[in-house]
């Protein structure tokens, strides 16, 4: 049986799963291939994917949202709120004159649901699930059974007051009420290094408790209605800010390990779903708080899991299996569309030698490197990426430059996983970029945030061959397997995924060259 999700909304995406096989076929975002970032569903996603099927699907599956607002008859399929009976739709019907079925459940289940069919624990395992975004902020507890169980609600919103509070202090913010920058959050999260932690100041207290003591921010709060926080417009490199982003981003993380401390405490695995799963730094406070037997985020935690959990949900409701096999690079296919590149002037076109390439990064080069599929979620994973190599600060610099983001933001590593004990606070894998490690090796300028910390993703053999094997290469000429790893992409747009695209990008941007695919692509 095969299943076809699509998730409407921002971070629109479709994913297929082979219920038989009990894996996922793909999935596709759509914001991929150079679309703006958080793009909502569209048409040129819908053909592309139906395109790669060879079948007509069994299921077709929609992640419940709603049509603008969070008013009666707002629903798209089920609706984004709501876990228990009535929060799925599980219809025979027809689409184009052939029969197939149809199935939505909630935009909340589709959290829940990701999180638990893509994680590494059997079935049966009872899980503790916090799914935090920008609407929800609650504890469930998922039993051997699969019924969940709400455990509390600990903060509505919490992803939308993080996010607001960048914007508070942002004097070029100009978003009507109730409108975001889906961006800001990772920004805060950026600053958030800069600050210190420590007791409130009561200017500060004022500022946190007015925003996370409120039971939303959603359409009701305008950053017009704070002109009387010390705060507001007050410039993102103020140090008092910086101090205030520090201490509201722990202040709103306590809040949830509180209750957790008194709710949480049969030690089962933690799930974690929601766009706060991207946040690093709680990641890394919830696998050190000594909770929960493991902690588990999928890459794709954000609403571009949303299509899979959906389809997880179909399954799990029509065939009583939960569990997916997937794989991170499940994302679209790279699209050679510029056979006549070799021909350009002022580039040399090679077959990979990924020495030759680890010798060009060793002396400094900065170089594109797209090959294979995309990797699923928000962050790269090693095939759509931008490298350098780790030891100068000034390469921070130049590739913020070349990203055309702000000085603060850090540059992550991509690591041989064998070697990340001897350069970072870590042992074990961390395969996805989602929590921080304190850096120990010093000579790792480049990617050590102002902090001290980077979020490093490490790579074996079997998980992408080719970056490891070009990690094995510079390991030989630098004595470190560790590489600056930073997004493919066009300022506000997803992932490069096409050969022009990627030459326009290399070209306006100063890169040294690139890679596509089995190609070497170094501007003379």
């Amino acid at each position: 049986m095969k299943i076809f999700s699509m998730k409407p909304g921002h971070d629109g995406a479709i994913c297929v799963i082979d219920s038989e096989q009990k894996k996922l076929v793909f999935s596709w975002e759509a914001e991929k291939d150079s679309f703006p970032r958080y793009e909502v569903f569209n048409p040129e996603l819908m053909m592309s994917a139906a395109m790669e099927m060879d079948c007509f699907p069994d299921v077709f599956a929609v992640s419940g949202w709603a049509k603008g607002g969070f008013v009666d008859n707002s629903n798209i399929g089920a609706g984004y709120a709501g876990f228990g009976k009535g929060t799925t739709i599980n219809n025979e019907s027809s689409f184009f004159g052939i029969k197939s079925r149809y199935f939505s459940s909630t935009h909340l289940r589709s959290h829940i649901m990701s999180a638990y069919a893509m994680s590494p624990f059997p079935q049966g395992q009872p899980c503790y699930s916090l799914v935090w975004e920008g609407a929800f902020g609650d504890f469930y507890l998922i039993d051997e059974k699969l019924n969940i169980n709400h455990v509390g609600n600990v903060m509505i919103t919490p992803g939308n007051k993080y996010g607001f509070l960048y914007s508070l202090a942002d004097p070029s913010f100009r978003l009507p009420k109730g409108q975001q920058r889906l961006g800001d959050a990772g920004k805060l999260m950026a600053l958030c290094a800069y600050g210190k932690s420590g007791e409130m100041t009561e200017k500060e207290r004022e500022t946190i408790e007015f925003l996370l003591n409120r039971d939303s921010i959603l359409t009701s709060l305008d950053k017009e209605d704070m002109r009387w926080s010390p705060y507001y417009n007050i410039g993102l490199q103020s140090p008092e800010f910086v101090n205030l982003a520090k201490r509201f981003s722990d202040e709103l993380f306590n809040r949830f390990l509180t209750f957790a401390n008194k709710n949480l405490m049969k030690g089962y695995p933690l799930l974690i779903s929601g766009g706060c799963g991207l946040n690093c730094d709680w990641n890394t406070m919830w696998k050190d708080s000594g909770l929960f037997s493991d902690v588990f985020i999928p890459p794709c935690c954000n609403d571009t899991g949303s299509a899979i959990g959906t389809a997880a949900d179909a399954m799990f409701n029509l065939t009583g299996n939960a569990k997916l096999d997937w794989d991170v690079y499940s994302g679209q296919e790279f699209i050679d569309d510029m056979p006549e590149i070799i021909e350009i002037k002022g580039i040399s076109v090679k077959p990979l030698d990924t020495n030759y390439v680890a010798n060009l990064l060793f002396d400094g080069k900065i170089l594109g490197w797209a090959k294979g599929r995309c990797e699923i979620g928000p962050r790269a994973l090693g095939n759509r990426s931008i490298l350098a190599a780790p030891f100068e600060e000034k390469t921070q610099t130049r590739l913020n430059d070349i990203k055309k983001r702000e000085y603060f933001r850090p540059i992550a590593p991509i690591c041989r996983e064998e070697e990340v004990s001897q350069h970072f606070d870590w042992k074990g894998p961390s395969p996805y970029m989602l929590f921080f490690q304190k850096v120990t090796n010093s000579s790792l300028k480049a990617i050590t945030h102002v902090d001290g910390t980077a979020r490093v993703q490490t790579v074996n053999e079997n998980q992408n061959p080719d970056i490891y094997s070009l990690l094995s290469s510079f390991k030989a000429i630098s004595g470190c397997g560790v590489l600056c790893n930073t997004s493919l992409n066009f300022n506000g747009t997803g992932f490069i995924n096409r050969t022009s695209d990627l030459y326009r990008y290399a070209k306006e941007n100063h890169l040294d060259g690139f890679i596509y695919e089995d190609n070497m692509c170094i501007f003379d």
